[in-house]
C-alpha cells in the first residue's frame, strides 16, 4: 500500500522532472528512495543496539 509520504515523494520527483535524468518512472524512484531511507533507519537501529543504547521514540509529527 502506498503511503502519503511515498505519494508526496513521487509528486516532488515529478514536479522537478528528476525522472527524466535516468529515464526511470517517478514511482520507481520514489520506491527506491523510500527503500534507502528504510535501510538507513534499520542500520541506525542496529548500531544503537550494538552500542547497547536505546533509541528514544521520535516525536509524534515525525512518524509516518
Amino acid at each position: 500500500m502506498k503511503t502519503a509520504f511515498e505519494a508526496e515523494l513521487r509528486l516532488i520527483i515529478n514536479r522537478y522532472s528528476r525522472e527524466n535524468v535516468s529515464n526511470t518512472p517517478d514511482y520507481l524512484l520514489a520506491e527506491y528512495l523510500l527503500a534507502c531511507l528504510e535501510a538507513f533507519e534499520a542500520a541506525v537501529q542496529a548500531r544503537e543496539k550494538w552500542y547497547g543504547r536505546e533509541m528514544a521514540p521520535p516525536p509524534y509529527h515525525a512518524r509516518v
